[in-house]
């Protein structure tokens, strides 16, 4: 059998799964201690990176060709084509030209912005274990070769297809690749040629996680030769759309609909008027690109990117760019509370034996049981090995252990002593109840008593006093079993209850502050713990979260899913929740209209994080969990979270500053020009006027994305308002088009304009009332107390500037621009300065009946805890 090392080699099909382990070993030229250093290289080169699909590699010429498969884009060249062939070579070129510009500023702000991107993606890389040389290191995932081997424990994503050499109680989730639900128990060994994927019991695949326990593998299949590959595709496809892209989807389709509207009649209307059919179709596409934000992907994109910028500096790494309108709207937060409502530094405040009383022997069983054990890493164990860093355990040595899972909730560790020649010491260590569950007797001094109803409750009411004083108490059991070859979960009885070990992680510093930041701006905590309620509620106590109402995970188990969509929302602390249950109220929440954030850093995290609007991890976080995450806080702190919710709303308050603007102007400046070609005698104004004017309008924008932000745009989550969009469009375009009448007027009854004048002086007051708008729905609050950034004052008056002096620029005749007298230049400044006026006061009226709106929803808005 020959092993291809590269996508597309032959022999890709063979049944790997179907031969022994030292078969495949000695064909990949591979064994126990790995490969060299120099080998793996030769082979990466051989068999390129490991990853599906094409790598997402940005290019200039690849950027910059995009920007012409952008319809309004085609339009124009189309438009320039037409005018070619009639004879209208400057027209067209000077289109081209127009054309050229523009997509040259959008490819400039792409390109910019991906390669941010590029670089914050880089800097949260996953990572694998393999073995080189030998030696144990971790390796970006895209640098696993055919070959590798692979070491896999809880938490890890599996980063290429292999075959398995060693596992201990090693489950796998295959749910993204078979649709199986529950993890599926992995083993060394053989199957059939013909196996499916799901009776594969031997091997594993890229995309998978491991649940429990941990294995070895050999590396079989990488990159695009994976079962995952010819999937991904299919999965791509089926991502659902954020609500960010809803709100640019239904945006773009409002516009469609009022520019196909707008082309049609005044195409129409100008061929009944017997105008040319040329010069009319090239003043409806002109119309048509007029009214239409082309720049908004680039803008978009320049202020997103910013954004991301921004929070990287602040510790918020972003994976998906549209997560950060997420972030800004966001109006709950889940979230665990260790590490993040507390230290995090868990410390082993005591091994107490089941009286209450310090003990020796239940210290020194704890030590061994976290110490030897090789599953799972938790902070648990760490702080009893710190505890016990001194201990002397040569004595002892590890035989088996049963590592931990979700489900029993507790670790068995086998130990042997030399002075014990024919038994072995069992020690169990878990939730209190998970391991009375498995108990038969308890430990009193050195005795062992029957574990009856009064001793089961006398270990309770302990348990919950220790609880109520904010202390996480572990239970600790023991079992002398004759010694045999191997051990499993079935030895995991009649156990004798020894004690209790009590751990602390005290508040965080500064948590209840943040809390309170949190809470002014409209955003409410619901903590989601595994912890017991006790636990849970002193916490909330000390951090100053009013509790109405608890829920604990034995509740919800029997809700059905219309009362805990009642229930969820009125419900501060969900407690002693199984990980399965958190997809369940996130679910919940999202049904009840919020925009859910959840935080987990966890194995079984990864199901809510996908579930929830913006799902939020930490870069310690296992493998799992960081791929689900939207964003990746480079510190465990809702601190840095509530940077991030501020970067995000700013950045979307830049987004929709855009979107006003351009909306408000162009569709009252459209609307006018389609009017007015239907009264006067000429065109109002010529196709390449209508699209420099376009162009020049909108420079500024591209400073839109560091612009300010007023304090007031980060106070309360704020989400795409389609209805606002469109009323804000009409309001203030009717505004521009009564301004826009007012010039006609004056400029045809008062200055008995020529068409050459007409079309100069309403290009120059079209651009200026465009620019002034910027200034105006830019903030919520009288322009002239909110400042906008340099670089959007440069260029808004730079630009106006050049409104004014164009047409007395030598090229002015090129695009049919006569120089205007000073009586109709005195007329527009004093049109535009009373326009600048009355947009004010709409402006003011328009928010102000927003907030009104507001303030009605948030008071029928029912379930929100207090802070």
């Amino acid at each position: 059998m020959t092993i291809p090392l590269a996508s597309g080699e032959p022999g890709t099909q063979n049944a790997y799964w179907a031969h022994p382990a030292s078969q495949l070993l000695t064909e990949y030229h591979t064994n126990a201690g790995g490969l060299s250093a120099t080998n793996a290289r030769e082979r990466l080169a051989k068999a390129g990176p490991n990853t599906i699909g094409r790598r997402s590699r940005t290019t200039a010429i690849g950027t910059f060709a995009r920007q012409f498969r952008n319809p309004l884009v085609l339009i124009l060249i189309f438009a320039a084509i037409v005018s070619a062939t009639v004879g209208d070579i400057s027209d067209a070129l000077i289109i081209s030209l127009i054309v050229l510009a523009s997509c040259v500023l959008s490819f400039s702000q792409e390109y910019r912005a991906s390669k941010t991107m590029e670089s914050l993606r880089r800097t949260i890389s996953t990572k694998a274990t393999v073995v080189r040389d030998g030696k144990e290191l971790a390796v970006p995932v895209e640098d696993v070769v055919p070959g590798d081997i692979v070491k896999l424990s809880a938490g890890n994503l599996i980063p290429a297809d292999g075959v398995i050499l060693d596992s201990r109680d090693f489950n796998v989730s295959e749910a993204a690749l078979t649709g199986e639900t529950f993890p599926v128990v992995k083993s060394a060994g053989e199957t059939s040629a013909d196996a499916t994927l799901g009776q594969r019991t031997n091997v594993v695949f890229t995309g998978t996680s491991v649940r429990s326990g941990t294995a070895t593998v050999l590396t079989t299949r990488t990159g695009g030769t994976t079962e995952f590959a010819s999937i991904a595709a299919a999965i791509e496809r089926q991502a659902p759309e954020t609500g960010f892209a809803k709100g640019i989807r239904r945006f773009g389709t409002l516009m469609t609909e009022v520019m196909l509207a707008i082309v049609i009649v005044v195409f129409v209307a100008n061929l009944l008027l017997h105008r040319p059919l040329i010069e009319s179709l090239l003043f409806s596409l002109a119309l048509a690109v007029g009214l239409t934000p082309e720049l908004l992907p680039a803008i978009i994109s320049v202020t997103l990117a910013r954004g991301a910028r921004a929070m990287a500096k602040n510790g918020v790494i972003v994976r998906k760019l549209e997560a950060i309108e997420n972030l800004g709207s966001m109006d709950i937060l889940c979230t665990d509370k260790t590490g993040t409502l507390t230290e995090g530094v868990i410390h082993l405040d005591g091994c107490f034996d089941s009286e209450g009383q310090t003990s020796s022997d239940v210290t020194l069983w704890a030590t061994l049981n976290a110490t030897l054990q090789t599953g799972l890493a938790n902070p648990l164990d760490d702080a009893i090995a710190l505890a016990a860093k001194d201990a002397n355990l040569s004595q002892y040595s590890k035989v088996d252990e049963i590592p931990y899972d979700f489900i029993r909730k507790r670790l068995t560790v086998v130990i042997r002593e030399a002075t014990q020649p024919t038994s072995d010491l069992m020690i169990c260590k878990g939730a209190v109840s998970n391991v009375l569950a498995i108990c038969s007797c308890v430990l009193n001094g050195q005795q062992s008593e029957a574990l009856d109803d009064t001793r089961r409750k006398h270990i309770d009411e302990k348990f919950q006093a220790w609880s109520a004083q904010g202390f996480r108490v572990l239970g600790l059991a023991v079992r002398r079993i004759d010694r045999q070859a191997a051990y499993r979960r079935q030895d995991e009885t009649g156990l004798a209850f020894a004690g209790f070990l009590l751990f602390l992680d005290p508040p965080k510093s500064g948590v209840a502050e943040t809390l309170s930041a949190l809470s002014a701006r409209g955003i409410a905590i619901k903590v989601i713990t595994g912890d017991n309620r006790y636990v849970a509620r002193h916490l909330a106590a000390a951090i100053g979260i009013k509790v109405g109402r608890v829920m604990t995970g034995e509740e919800l188990s029997h809700m059905t899913k219309d009362g805990l969509l009642r229930l969820a929302p009125k419900t501060d602390l969900f407690v002693e929740i199984d990980p399965n249950q958190k997809e369940r109220i996130i679910e919940a929440l999202r049904r009840h209209g919020h925009v859910v954030g959840y935080m987990g850093d966890g194995i079984n995290d990864a199901p809510a994080l996908h579930e929830a609007d913006i799902g939020i991890s930490v870069d310690t976080a296992v493998d799992v969990a960081r791929e689900a995450a939207d964003m990746i806080l480079l510190k465990q702190d809702l601190g840095v979270l509530l940077r991030g919710i501020d970067d995000g709303r700013r950045t979307f308050s830049n987004t929709m500053k855009y979107v006003s603007i351009t909306t408000s102007a162009n569709f009252g400046n459209m609307i006018s020009m389609a009017c007015a070609s239907l009264f006067l005698p000429f065109l109002p104004l010529l196709a390449k006027q209508i699209l420099l004017n376009n162009l020049l309008s909108s420079v500024p924008s591209l400073a839109i994305a560091g612009d300010n932000v007023d304090p007031e745009q980060v106070e309360i989550p704020r989400r795409w308002d389609i209805g606002q969009v469109r009323r804000f469009m009409v309001s203030f375009g009717l505004v521009s088009s009564a301004f826009d009448f007012l010039t006609f007027g004056f400029l045809l009854l008062a200055m008995h304009a020529t068409a050459d004048t007409f079309r100069t002086a309403w290009f120059v007051e079209s651009l200026i009332t465009q620019l002034a708008i910027v200034l105006v729905v830019r903030t919520h609050m009288a322009f002239w107390k909110s400042r906008p950034s340099p670089m959007l004052t440069m260029l808004t008056l730079g630009i106006a500037l050049l409104a004014v002096v164009f047409p007395y620029l030598p090229f002015a005749a090129w695009f049919g621009f006569i120089a205007l007298p000073l009586p109709i230049v005195a007329g527009l400044l004093a049109i535009s300065i009373l326009y600048v006026i009355v947009s004010e006061a709409t402006k003011r009226w328009f928010f102000a009946r927003g907030r009104e709106a507001h303030l009605r929803r948030t008071t029928k808005r029912r379930g929100l805890p207090r802070h």
